[in-house]
């Protein structure tokens, strides 16, 4: 060999060193910049989700020393946190410094002012607007709420507290006969004023004010309508009313008695209820916000959550949970558009508690035992605690506390609903809403849709797959391969649009025809393979080898022609001629048109080419010595394909169905245009269903970002990584498994 020669081999030599080093290197910080990618978009799902784990905390401002007499009936703040006040039941009102821009500000009295009315009782609204309302001497009430006007002099925010009267400065008669009020329950709204009240002589009166706006003063004028309420209690310690004027709460000692108010002319006493928790004795009655349930204190420390359930055609108050404070509760404060409440208790300790969640959030023992009222701002981050003439101040941090392991992934008994359920449901009109944020029918219906995808796929691309890299001739294979392959590129978005717009009303006006399908299609190509196997042998010649396949083609558009032809005489004869309607009345199925069977057809579609390729290039990689070896043994075609060449190729054939799994787990744009995105937990095919990563699209441009609502959908994508990092690791450790167990073939 010449010295050319050799300098010329030894220079290609060198390069081909320098490109194998520099495809080692490439490749190297190319897996590992997708494992640092993943690795960020995993803390980042943490870093958003971990916030609402955080537990509940209360840090003291400051403690403010008010003059006051009497007692407290109502405590509390304006928006901002700035400036609170109180009602005392004498009719003193008192507004006081809270926090400014630097801070707590000490407490300083801003204003005062003092009814001057003979009053007799007060109570507080539950609604939107609260107002307090004072009970007179002479049969009247007085509504009256704090108001406060802001300003902005020489660019800074000046708050300025008053007195309102919503309905006139002139008390409005509620009892004709002029008898003191005892006890009162008001409510109002934009057309009409309820109040109900108990007179000194032991009457029970009802005051109904409708109000129609005079067009042409612009102002409102209010008609005034007296009831009596019947079957007293003989003791009343409460009164309550729904802010929708439905229903009337009197409680004597442990017995809650409920009056239907909604027709005043025919007041009735719906039930008497025992409403105690066993061993104690009911020290206090409050409505939650949005009025739909009634928590119950005890003096053995446990609060009691009621609202209204669906049983036996109809509706009644039922007792739900139970709470657990640290002692006797003295008073509770309800959280403003939140299903939260704090209780003061007698052994010193303040408690804050979630309906939805079942769980107690802090326990805060203060330094005195002597505490007499508690109120929450109305944003829920400031919390005042009354101790004789002195209120504490403190700042609370409690933003999620709707969100709960229990909330999340147990069934929840939720408001109005008649059993414990999983339901999704973040948003809604009202302000008062509950929070239905349980993952499982996200994760469920995940699950589901990709199940009917499997279960459409795997069958088809895994046996296509070995057909093609088997049995087919290598020139059909060059044609069919690339055409598969190519279904791929197709957008998911094009195919969620035919599913929900064509495919999904096709189904539903052939339904027979398509279930006619499932039977017909396998049926019809094994009578295919019967009739090839015993026609002659001279005609089978005709086909060259390989090819036979080619024949199936007219056979199945022959019989999808058939099934769909006869789809409205199946319809006719045996459903009634409606299939849809058959298995809602007689079968008591319900029937979705975007459902699982269509998702399960288009979403299978869709995994079909990554199941096939994969499963397709492990098949065709067995090696031929293998094969040919087992064929020259005797084996039969069908021998070698199922105990040699299948079993070479389980572990490929397994990572394409893992694949195509992962796929399906993931797809977002099919599932959300073909499958209605109902989140209910049901199996039946022609239900619909949600998928964490639909839910994810759908919900995530109105989130609020930093809401409980915002965290919670990536919580579901933390969870959706969770599920497909799952999968991929089992995938990878089986095929491993199959790969050192069949390498030896």
């Amino acid at each position: 060999m010449s010295s050319e020669t050799i300098a010329l081999a030894m220079a290609g030599s060198r390069k081909r060193r320098v490109k194998d080093k520099l495809a080692k290197y490439s490749v190297t910080v190319g897996g590992s910049l997708v494992l640092v990618a993943l690795l960020l978009i995993f803390f980042y799902l943490l870093y958003v989700v971990k916030p609402i784990f955080h537990g509940a905390s209360m840090e003291a401002s400051g403690a403010i020393s008010l003059p006051a007499k009497g007692k407290t009936v109502w405590l509390g703040s304006e928006e901002q946190n700035e400036i609170g006040f109180r009602f005392g039941d004498g009719g003193q009102v008192s507004f006081f410094a809270l926090q400014g821009k630097n801070g707590f500000k000490g407490g300083q009295i801003i204003s005062q002012q003092q009814i001057e009315l003979p009053i007799s009782s007060v109570t507080r609204s539950h609604g939107d607007e609260e107002v307090i309302v004072y009970g007179l001497q002479d049969g009247r009430v007085l509504p009256l709420r704090p108001a406060f006007a802001v300003s902005y002099p020489n660019d800074t925010r000046v708050i300025a507290p008053e007195l309102k009267y919503p309905f006139g400065e002139e008390p409005m008669v509620v009892d004709p006969e002029r008898k003191a009020l005892t006890k009162v329950a008001f409510e109002a709204n934009s057309s009409k004023v309820v109040v109900a009240a108990l007179t000194e002589d032991g009457r029970g009166v009802m005051s109904v004010l409708s109000g129609e706006q005079n067009f042409l003063t612009g102002e409102t004028e209010w008609g005034n309508s007296n009831y009596t309420i019947p079957a007293l209690p003989r003791n009343v310690d409460q009164m309550l009313m729904t802010p929708n004027q439905r229903y009337l709460f009197l409680r004597d000692g442990n017995r809650l008695s409920v009056y239907d108010i909604r027709n005043p002319a025919e007041i009735t006493l719906r039930n008497v209820l025992e409403v105690n928790a066993k061993g104690g004795m009911v020290t206090k009655v409050a409505l939650l916000s949005g009025a739909s349930s009634l928590l119950v204190a005890n003096d053995n420390g446990v609060i009691s959550q009621w609202f209204e359930v669906a049983r036996d055609g109809q509706r009644e108050f039922a007792h739900i949970r139970d709470f657990a404070a640290a002692g006797p509760v003295n008073d509770m404060a309800m959280e403003t558009h939140r299903k939260g409440f704090a209780a003061t208790t007698d052994k010193g300790t303040v408690d804050i508690f979630h309906t939805t969640g079942e769980t107690r959030l802090l326990s805060e023992k203060m330094e005195t035992t002597e505490l007499n009222g508690v109120a929450l701002s109305p944003r829920n981050n400031l919390l005042m605690v009354e101790k004789g003439n002195e209120v504490r101040v403190f700042t609370v941090e409690n933003e999620h506390p709707e969100v709960t392991w229990s909330a999340l992934w147990q069934e929840v008994w939720y408001e109005g609903y008649p059993e414990p359920q999983f339901v999704w449901q973040s948003t809604s009109a009202s302000n008062d809403f509950e929070p239905k944020l349980s993952l499982v029918p996200l994760a469920f219906g995940t699950l589901k849709a990709s199940l009917y995808a499997m279960l459409f796929a795997v069958p088809l691309g895994v046996a296509g797959a070995i057909y093609t890299a088997y049995f087919m001739s290598a020139g059909l294979r060059k044609v069919v391969k690339p055409t598969v392959e190519i279904m791929a590129a197709l957008p998911t978005v094009i195919l969620g649009f035919l599913a929900g717009l064509w495919l999904a009303p096709l189904v539903e006006d052939h339904l027979p025809g398509i279930v006619l399908l499932l039977v017909l299609l396998p049926a019809g190509m094994l009578a295919s393979a019967l009739a090839w196997h015993y026609l002659p042998e001279r005609l089978r010649l005709w086909v060259p080898e390989g090819w036979q396949a080619i024949l199936l083609v007219p056979v199945l558009l022959l019989i999808g022609w058939g099934a769909f032809a006869l789809s409205p005489v199946i319809e006719n004869l045996f459903f009634h001629g409606d299939t849809r309607i058959w298995l809602t009345n007689d079968m008591g199925m319900k029937f979705d048109q975007r459902n699982a069977l269509v998702v399960g057809i288009a979403m299978g579609f869709a995994v079909i080419p990554t199941i096939f390729s994969i499963a397709e290039d492990a098949v065709f990689s067995v090696p031929k010595h293998l094969t040919q070896g087992s064929l020259a043994l005797g084996a039969t075609p069908w021998q070698t394909l199922s105990r040699v060449v299948i079993l070479t190729a389980s572990p490929g054939i397994f990572s394409a169905v893992m694949m195509g799994l992962g796929r399906a787990v993931g797809e977002t744009m099919i599932v959300l245009m073909a499958t209605g995105n109902t989140p209910i937990m049901d199996f039946s095919m022609f239900q619909g269903l949600r998928t964490l990563a639909a839910n994810i699209a759908v919900e995530m441009p109105e989130s609020e970002v930093g809401s409980s609502h915002y965290r919670v959908l990536f919580l579901a994508a933390f969870v959706l990584f969770v599920f497909t990092f799952v999968f991929n690791t089992l995938a990878e450790f089986i095929r491993q498994r199959l790969r050192e167990k069949y390498s030896s073939l």
